[in-house]
């Protein structure tokens, strides 16, 4: 056999090689980081769940996922374990990450001009009252139409104008 025939071979296995020993490279990453849990620290689960870690067991973890509920899961459902930081930013809302970048203010008042507000600095997006008065005023004069429209039908149907 040639060695050109081989080759596409070769360089399959090489692939196949390759790719199976990044996946156990994750694998024991991931069984090294549940091994090393302690009591205290916060956790995410598979299924998107954070708890605190209360205690370890050898294939098992009793997790705190709620002030006084306690529930044990299976080492293998520890998705990630978190440092203090994330875990309080996460869970508890605690905003300690400080960032360089502008914080994006939550309405849009800050991009309007100062001569389109009002003195109290915010602007008055409800309808006024006299809209409110023509609109009721508009749709009951559509109504009453309607109205009228639907009784003229009516009489002529009972004088048998409308028969076919």
């Amino acid at each position: 056999m040639d060695i050109l025939t081989l080759l596409p071979f070769i360089v399959l296995i090489g692939a196949m090689f390759l790719m199976t020993r990044s996946a156990k490279k994750k694998q024991a990453a991931a069984a090294q980081m549940r091994n090393d849990m302690q009591p205290g620290t916060g956790v995410r689960t598979i299924g998107g769940m954070y708890a605190t870690v209360k205690e370890v067991h050898d294939d098992t973890v009793l997790l705190e996922v709620a002030p006084g509920v306690h529930a044990i899961y299976a080492k293998n459902a520890i998705g990630a374990v978190l440092d203090d930081a994330e875990y309080n930013r996460i869970v508890h809302g605690d905003d300690e990450l400080e960032t360089d970048t502008p914080v994006v203010p939550d309405d849009a008042s800050s991009l309007t001009a100062a001569d389109d507000t009002p003195d109290d600095g915010k602007l008055n997006l409800s309808k006024s009252d006299t809209a409110d008065e023509a609109g009721s005023t508009d749709a009951t004069d559509v109504k009453d139409a309607a109205d009228a429209e639907d009784a003229q039908t009516k009489d002529r149907k009972a004088d048998g104008g409308d028969a076919k």
